[in-house]
């Protein structure tokens, strides 16, 4: 596997990670768990996605919320 592929997962989840953070800090949270919109959150979900799309570096894994 190349470090390109590695650095584009990484590179998208510094992206929604920052978009996570810029919310909760709008919204004066520490953490999503706080938000009364957690589980319908379109900002977590594809911030989860991104994790472990990270983690799997484009081989798949089956993580399904």
């Amino acid at each position: 596997m190349s470090s390109e592929v590695s650095d584009i997962y990484e590179q998208e989840l510094q992206e929604k990670k920052a978009v996570l953070q810029a919310c909760q800090q709008s919204k004066n949270l520490v953490t999503c768990s706080d938000c009364e919109k957690m589980f319908e959150c379109e900002t977590r979900k594809t911030y989860v996605k991104a994790v472990y799309e990270s983690m799997a570096k484009g081989h798949g894994g089956g993580f399904e919320f």
